[in-house]
């Protein structure tokens, strides 16, 4: 029967050993037709159906899902036949290459260290692990950098590198963070030359903070500094200046005016002055006799 088969055939292999096929019902397939997925990796090896279905609501098959899948250099071969009780249902077939359909992970253990003499800053990785290579050769690196306070402008550097493990990203500021994103690619070998995902977000640098010992005595100075103004203000309004700050008294008046200059007038004020100070004890006196006399 005319568009009974399957439509939209696709597959793709992620975290290196997981393959998952997906599909839609013919546009004129029967309602009660099922689908069931035979594969074949190579010529040497035996067919086989898939082992885990992917169910619609009305319990159709529409997709399946492989596990410990690894590639190899031939073809693959998928065959998608139907039943029906209505009709005979018309297969779909196909032959793929498994490493074009791989999605390649991120690369992993990705580290930065910054020099900060040389302002320099060293990337390191390993790089993505499938199956069917362990060749550092086979890939690319796309390395993507943004400011961390402004992530949604266009990054401050991006690079593409041919193999190696390792890359310098010259910094212009020594006093910012920064945000650290890596994908990789096929280059050479059998593996998918379309980018794989981002990894995770990795921050580096460093920013100029102002420590916290330094807004403490910051906050204490201001306090203080409020405490004194506001002490004086309610003093000079309540008097208690006056008592907390007595008013010193000022010298004495000279002991001697130029009028004194005179000497009579001198002696005859220390005279008196001698008198008003003077005080008199009385010492009792003793009659003894000495040598017989009084």
């Amino acid at each position: 029967m005319n568009g009974s088969a399957i439509e939209n055939f696709s597959c793709v292999i992620y975290n290196i050993f997981f393959m998952n096929c997906t599909w839609q019902a013919g546009r004129d397939a029967p309602a009660d037709t099922q689908y069931f997925l035979y594969w074949q990796k190579s010529r040497d090896e035996e067919e086989r159906e898939c082992e885990l279905y992917i169910k619609d609501e009305n319990y159709r098959n529409m997709g399946c899902i492989f596990q410990n899948v690894s590639i190899g250099i031939e073809k693959a071969y998928f065959l998608v036949n139907g039943s029906s009780k209505d009709s005979l249902i018309q297969f779909y077939d196909e032959y793929i290459d498994l490493y074009k359909i791989e999605k390649l992970m991120p690369p992993s253990n990705i580290t930065v260290n910054c020099d900060e003499i040389k302002n320099d800053c060293i990337i390191q990785w390993q790089r993505p692990q499938i199956s069917h290579s362990n060749k550092d050769m086979c890939f690319k690196y796309g390395i993507d950098i943004k400011c961390k306070d402004n992530p949604k402008r266009k990054p401050i550097y991006s690079s593409t590198q041919e193999g190696g493990n390792s890359s310098i990203f010259p910094r212009s500021n020594t006093r910012k963070k920064y945000v650290l994103r890596m994908r990789a690619a096929g280059s050479a070998c059998f593996v998918n030359p379309a980018w794989g995902e981002w990894s995770a977000p990795i921050e580096f640098g460093s920013e100029e903070i102002i420590s916290s010992s330094i807004w403490i005595f910051l906050g204490v100075a201001v306090a203080t500094y409020l405490m004194a103004i506001i002490t004086i203000f309610f003093c000079k309004r309540t008097g208690c200046w006056k008592a907390a700050f007595p008013q010193i008294p000022g010298p004495k008046p000279d002991f001697f005016t130029l009028a004194d200059t005179n000497p009579e007038l001198m002696e005859s004020k220390i005279q008196s002055i001698s008198s008003e100070n003077e005080e008199i004890v009385s010492v009792p006196c003793e009659i003894t006799k000495k040598n017989g006399g009084v």
